[in-house]
């Protein structure tokens, strides 16, 4: 692959949530220090919200491993909470190392989950729950949360919950039936995609942490196509860089042009109507 050719440790435009390649955007530093001093508060249900690709996961996981550093808290995830209240409360449980039997009733759970809560609070830490992808939660499981939320001392909250997900849980929250849920979201933020030059800063910043020292390796031309096709969307510009990148290397070019972006473009707009995309790799498969 091109990483030893530019000079890279590894390749630096995965789309898999890094906490390592974590960019610090306005609108993202915002959320994480708004959600940082409303945890520290104590404030009960907190949301975040963005639309595909503005980098919600990688905010969640960098919530987390901040958190993980406090000793102050304790924390658990929930990665994909469309869930039956039941297996919520189940997954919940796990997650703070509760052991689950398959015959437990659900009051006897909820139970025995009081108390392993009450138990974090009285060792010096309090629990924070993230729930990725919180939009496709059922209505019962939303109604759920919200009792879960209901656990407390006389002073404190026993649990503290984030809500990360698309635009369309606003929508969820608006209406009237979970009026009591909304009611109760102390803090919210919304994400926004990158400007241009927040664009080109992102692209330095990735390559810089995958090991790249040498002069900007995408022209001026090439990140006005990039940052135009891809809307400022983090997850679009890094697959757009990655296709560009392998563009430039089977051409053996050391900088990334605006044809590498423009065929990565195109490729990728193929892919999604007339299924031309392996075309884009027979000029750098042979290297």
């Amino acid at each position: 692959m091109y990483a030893h050719y530019y000079g890279l440790r590894e390749l630096p435009f995965g789309i898999t949530p890094d906490t390592d390649y974590y960019f610090a955007h306005a609108s993202q530093q915002e959320a994480l220090n708004t959600l940082l001093v409303a945890i520290r508060m104590g404030e009960g249900f907190l949301k975040i919200t963005g639309e595909v690709g503005t980098g919600k996961t990688l905010l969640c996981r960098k919530l987390l491993s901040t958190l993980s550093r406090d000793p102050g808290f304790a924390t658990a995830y929930v990665p994909n909470p469309y869930l039956e209240p039941r297996t919520l409360m189940r997954a919940l449980a796990e997650e703070v190392g509760l052991s689950v039997s398959g015959e437990e009733t659900e009051h006897a759970l909820a139970r025995r989950l009081t108390l392993r809560l009450a138990d974090v609070h009285a060792s010096g830490r309090r629990l924070v729950l993230c729930l990725d992808e919180a939009q496709a939660m059922p209505d019962a499981t939303l109604e759920a949360l919200r009792l879960i939320s209901n656990l407390e001392t006389e002073k404190q909250k026993l649990i503290q919950i984030v809500l990360f997900g698309q635009p369309e849980l606003d929508e969820r929250l608006a209406r009237h039936q979970v009026r009591q849920l909304r009611q109760r979201i102390a803090f919210s933020c919304c994400l926004s995609a990158f400007s241009a030059d927040d664009t080109q800063s992102y692209l330095r910043h990735r390559l810089a942490v995958a090991g790249y020292t040498g002069p900007p390796l995408f022209t001026g031309p090439a990140i006005r196509v990039l940052y135009r096709a891809s809307g400022g969307i983090p997850r679009l510009i890094n697959i757009l860089a990655h296709k560009a990148l392998m563009a430039a290397y089977g051409e053996g070019a050391r900088l990334v042009h605006r044809r590498h972006l423009v065929r990565a473009r195109d490729d990728t707009e193929s892919l999604q109507t007339r299924g031309r995309g392996w075309g884009f790799f027979r000029s750098w498969g042979h290297r």
